[in-house]
């Protein structure tokens, strides 16, 4: 606070209210201000751009031809010539062309140079161009519907500083380096109407935002390679631009757009965010086509520029890739291979950059080989991942989703609601003591599951690669940014992990004092007692396991499957029972368990036709074998642990 950053700050955004204000009285006063004094009046002869300044060499007028057309202003060879700067603003405002008349309010400024002759003119912030006859409106309509091509002197770094390495080819001029000057009016966005307007291309993300502005560059394109593709949960005000597609749902039923994350030859992250996804688009596919390859961008606008405290989830993800795999360019130095280092500092911003309003162009060489600055995921085994001890670290393994659970937050919507995946691998169902069998992985909601996975895990137990999870304070995180995926990319990194796939039978940790909540165990004890207040049973379809099973229509003594549009003659008989067990492991805890029993019956020809109650005294003493259950709480006051009987996918 107070420092000369903040008052740079309030000085250029007094500057900018000071200059709208002027050309605001001016459109509104319909003509030029009455006070011409100190005004400068100059014809231009030629416009070129240098170092993101229009440059225009002027001829200066006398006030005596201040009132003539353009046209009928005669160039005197005795009036002097000035070399006149505007910014790239003024620029855009004035949309000059030779042989306009500018008009220059105070207070300008004239700059004289040790050994040049022509003087320069700065400060120009107050300029208008005069239009003095019907032929000069008609001709300035017909040039606003046309781009103008302007001369760009490309000033390297080398040059500027005098570098012993400069390369010759540094100070000629190109064709290819004449861009459209812009703003201008746009053609629906169609680069190919205008071949030379995506000629230029950069690549340096920061010289791009720098020199092209907040409102996006079309004249341009910089090279970037995607070292991420992923899906973001898109904006309730995102859905319009969805263009009638059907968009592909996150995890809580959100709308979803495609987003890249790519890196320049300097280094400099930057996260695009494309179109919507349609259901068919799934992010498997462009993850498998794009990343890793190279692409230009072209029609971006800066969205936000973000930093690292604001943005803890995607500056973990930009960390997880820092540094780069080879040296990358340093700005301002010759980039000699011994110059070029990996010894900097992580990113410290980032901007988020988005299309412009129907105009997508991102060129990805699908062909090209993978590049050299691409990282791949380092994938590790479970063990290794629980044995870091890092914070908010990206990390990439390859599971079994051995069970699913919806976390039951009743004061949470449904589809907002996390899931936790119990996953494991070989190297967890290897290890002995000190690491857990199973680990919990928690799926937020921002967290976006292709259809494709959604329906996977609700079919059975999947092998699914995790890219890109959150590793912290002893739990998984699949947050924003994470990929879940069904097939392994073609690309990445073991880092000397056994992933070898699971042979034999799948082990739960058996329950002990080390057990926490929302985990699954193995259960053995003996039955000490019933809840009968909360158990109950129901008839169910043999079958399909319909449990909604009606008395049929044409006999009444028998039951009837909608599902299966059949009669039931051999139902299963569900129960639930609440029990207490006596556990050796947890000998001084009271252990309630939920558990489903399944009872074949044969249908009788008297009513009623299941028995609604059971005896007690025959659960009683009953040994349980290991069962597989879900911790719902542990409490040391009582001293209780109640768990779920499940059935593993």
């Amino acid at each position: 606070r107070g420092g000369l950053a903040e008052r740079l700050c309030r000085l250029q955004n007094r500057e900018r209210s000071a200059i709208s204000f002027w050309r605001h009285q001016c459109i509104s006063d319909d003509k030029s201000p009455s006070d011409k004094s100190g005004v400068l009046i100059v014809k231009i002869l030629e416009i070129f751009e240098e170092c993101t300044i229009q440059v225009a060499i002027c001829q200066q007028l006398e006030q005596s031809h201040a009132t003539l057309s353009p046209e009928d202003a005669v160039i005197n060879a005795e009036e002097p010539i000035l070399k006149v700067l505007f910014t790239r603003e003024t620029a855009a405002h004035l949309k000059s062309r030779p042989q306009d008349v500018i008009h220059i309010y105070p207070p300008w400024q004239k700059l004289l140079l040790q050994n040049a002759d022509v003087p320069v003119i700065m400060n120009t912030y107050f300029s208008q161009k005069v239009l003095l006859s019907e032929h000069s409106e008609a001709r300035e309509k017909t040039y606003g519907l046309t781009k103008m091509l302007i001369r760009k002197n490309i000033i390297s770094l080398a040059q500027t500083f005098r570098l012993d390495d400069l390369d010759d080819k540094s100070h000629k001029e190109s064709s290819d380096n004449q861009v459209p000057c812009a703003p201008q009016t746009h053609n629906n966005g169609d680069p190919k109407q205008h071949p030379s307007a995506l000629s230029a291309i950069n690549d340096s993300l920061l010289e791009m935002v720098e020199s092209q502005g907040a409102v996006g560059w079309r004249e341009v394109q910089v090279r970037v390679v995607i070292q991420r593709v992923y899906g973001l949960p898109a904006r309730e005000g995102y859905r319009s631009h969805t263009h009638g597609s059907k968009p592909l749902l996150s995890n809580g039923g959100m709308f979803c757009r495609l987003c890249l994350l790519v890196q320049d030859a300097y280094g400099m992250f930057s996260e695009v965010q494309l179109q919507s996804l349609s259901s068919t688009d799934d992010i498997e596919q462009y993850c498998r086509r794009w990343e890793g390859k190279s692409c230009c961008l072209a029609g971006m606008k800066i969205l936000q520029r973000t930093t690292r405290g604001r943005a803890l989830g995607l500056f973990s993800l930009i960390d997880s890739l820092w540094p780069p795999v080879v040296p990358v360019k340093v700005p301002g130095q010759s980039q000699d291979s011994e110059m070029m280092t990996t010894n900097l500092p992580p990113p410290s911003f980032c901007y988020i950059l988005t299309v412009q309003s129907g105009e997508i162009h991102v060129e990805v060489d699908e062909e090209e080989q993978i590049s050299n600055l691409y990282q791949p995921p380092a994938v590790y085994g479970l063990k290794e991942i629980l044995r870091n001890d890092g914070c908010n670290e990206r990390c990439s393994f390859w599971a079994q989703v051995l069970y699913r659970r919806l976390q039951s937050k009743h004061s949470v919507p449904v589809d907002q609601r996390e899931m936790l995946l119990f996953v494991t691998d070989s190297t967890l169902q290897n290890v002995v003591h000190g690491i857990p069998k199973v680990v919990a992985v928690s799926v937020t909601a921002s967290c976006v599951l292709s259809m494709e996975i959604i329906e996977a895990l609700s079919a059975g137990s999947q092998l699914v690669f995790f890219k890109d999870a959150l590793w912290g304070n002893g739990r998984i995180i699949c947050v924003e940014r994470t990929v879940l995926l069904l097939q392994k990319p073609l690309l990445c990194s073991a880092a000397d992990a056994d992933l070898s796939e699971l042979t034999g039978p799948v082990r739960l940790d058996e329950l002990d004092s080390t057990t926490q909540a929302n985990s699954i165990c193995a259960l053995r004890g003996t039955v000490v007692g019933v809840n009968e207040s909360t158990a109950f049973s129901w008839p169910t379809c043999n079958r399909c396991g319909n449990g909604k099973l009606e008395l049929c229509p044409q006999d009444r003594e028998l039951l009837y499957c909608n599902q299966c549009s059949e009669v039931v003659t051999t139902p299963v008989l569900k129960m639930q029972l609440e029990v207490f067990l006596s556990c050796p492991s947890r000998s001084q805890s009271t252990v309630k368990v939920k558990v489903w029993h399944e009872i074949t019956l044969f249908v009788l020809l008297t009513m009623p036709l299941f028995p609604q109650t059971y005896e007690v005294q025959s659960v009683l003493g009953k040994e349980v074998g290991l069962l597989n259950c879900y911790v719902h709480s542990v409490t040391s006051h009582p001293n209780c642990i109640a768990l779920e009987e499940i059935v593993l996918l």
